[in-house]
């Protein structure tokens, strides 16, 4: 395979290739465009793991009837602090952009706001919706499920996904917030996703094994295998509470039967789960950014 061809464009020109590119398989504009920011937002962060490069599975998808490009996010309200979203097997962008703009707007009124999403797909880059609650003054928690890639500690089988765990906090007046974004397994799927699309013969020999349980340092083979967890049982314990949380609470899929980003046989049912948090609950918040820029985000 010869190796891709590098071509750098502005960042509003994307955001313009991928809004059209959506639009003309039938998203909204407004859909088309929240999904493009969260692509080239990854790709301006460096994540280009989960930035343009996943625009081709989602049209395939598109294409294959597995994926809804028409489908609108619904909010079913629970309680007064705890929202429903059905993302109607949609783009994941829209519906987890809709779950935290519930989220936001039932913190500002309550403190906390709780919301749980099914019948979504693949979301990106988990960062972008927790950057979404910081620039709304907000504290949060983002998780979600997603397809089999690894196993249960002990296990061979494919049963967990490396779901991110992200979360998030404000930081002082002039000072940048604090941004989580991370797999629960050495490296994020997608790295290895992306090694492969870039003809690269190798990538380290911790990240993944082959089928047969080996470690492997062939991006082919090691998609063939099972990613491998950081900590060891740490990582599969992280994975399982992304799988409960999101999956099994939310009445999505969960555990072997979560549909991944590249599978175009199957409709996606990803669960997300999403928290935004009031971070003056408990002292005011001038109180709250000087602690944070005076302990973690001063250098």
């Amino acid at each position: 395979m010869a190796p891709p061809v590098h071509v750098r464009v502005k960042h509003d020109d994307a955001l313009r290739f991928i809004t059209t590119l959506l639009t003309r398989v039938g998203v909204s504009p407004t859909n088309s465009a929240i999904t493009a920011q969260g692509l080239v937002e990854a790709d301006l962060r460096g994540v280009e793991s989960h930035g343009i490069s996943r625009l081709p599975s989602y049209l395939a998808r598109v294409r294959n009837g597995v994926l809804n490009p028409r489908a609108e996010p619904t909010v079913s309200q629970v309680t007064p602090v705890v929202a429903l979203v059905d993302g109607h097997n949609g783009f994941g962008f829209p519906a987890a952009q809709q779950a935290m703009t519930s989220a936001i707007s039932m913190a500002k009124t309550y403190g906390i706001g709780m919301v749980s999403v099914k019948h979504s797909n693949h979301f990106g880059m988990a960062a972008w919706i927790v950057r979404q609650a910081v620039t709304a003054g907000m504290m949060s928690l983002v998780f979600t499920n997603s397809s089999p890639a690894m196993p249960v500690w002990g296990g061979k089988s494919k049963l967990l996904g490396v779901s991110p765990i992200a979360c998030g906090a404000p930081g002082g007046h002039d000072s940048r917030p604090f941004i989580l974004d991370m797999a629960p397994s050495v490296a994020a799927r997608g790295k290895i996703y992306q090694a492969l699309r870039r003809g690269e013969k190798k990538i380290p020999r911790d990240w993944a094994l082959d089928e047969d349980g080996n470690p492997t340092d062939d991006p082919a083979e090691a998609l063939k295998g099972v990613m491998l967890p950081m900590g060891g049982p740490k990582g599969s314990a992280l994975a399982i509470m992304m799988d409960v949380f999101s999956g099994v609470f939310s009445g999505a899929a969960f555990a072997g039967d979560v549909t991944g980003p590249y599978d175009l046989a199957r409709e996606g049912n990803v669960g997300h789960f999403i928290v935004a948090i009031k971070p003056d609950l408990f002292m005011g918040i001038d109180e709250f950014r000087e602690r944070m820029v005076g302990t973690y985000l001063s250098t």
